[in-house]
């Protein structure tokens, strides 16, 4: 028993790392971290407040080990996915719940850095808005804390992801 324990402990910490993570059934199907239970919350929240308390998800720009790059106001990683066209998303079901989309509930804030004209929502299957960059909708990984950025340039739910430049290009 003990030792069936310890295997599913390391396969979730090795879905949870991400870095070069193959399976993506198991980053598909893991569970939801507190941040994606909080996100979801906040997100129902703000879909009940009036229409003058409502205000747009902040994007900024910050330094990161791939170089500046877009995050949301509490230094959660965005990222682009490479299947979705310009205005389109095609991660849905099993794709958003390891990816959760950047929502809003108003026009998306510019940070400093982060081009105003640049930034954009679409709407998506299930009726949220979702914040894009240069076209692109833009996601979470659910298993990243503040300031990490583990999943670029990774192979999950059927294609490439990666972070997002000031120029709203993907990073090298």
């Amino acid at each position: 028993m003990k030792r069936l324990a310890t295997a599913s402990v390391t396969g979730l910490l090795a879905v949870a790392a991400c870095g070069g993570a193959e399976d993506e059934r198991s980053a598909a199907t893991a569970t939801a971290t507190p941040q994606a239970t909080a996100t979801a919350t906040a997100t129902a929240t703000a879909a009940t407040a009036t229409p003058a308390e409502r205000k747009g998800t902040k994007i900024v720009l910050a330094g990161s080990q791939f170089g500046s790059m877009l995050f949301n106001a509490k230094q959660q990683a965005i990222y682009i996915f490479e299947n979705d066209p310009k205005t389109e998303t095609v991660c849905v079901d099993e794709c958003a719940e390891a990816w959760p989309p950047v929502f809003t509930n108003g026009e998306p804030d510019a940070g400093e850095g982060v081009k105003a004209s640049l930034l954009g929502t679409i709407k998506r299957p299930d009726g949220g808005r979702q914040v894009t960059y240069a076209g692109k909708p833009l996601y979470y990984y659910a298993h990243e804390g503040p300031g990490q950025v583990l999943c670029h340039n990774v192979h999950l739910n059927g294609g490439l992801w990666w972070v997002v430049g000031p120029s709203g290009k993907r990073r090298g």
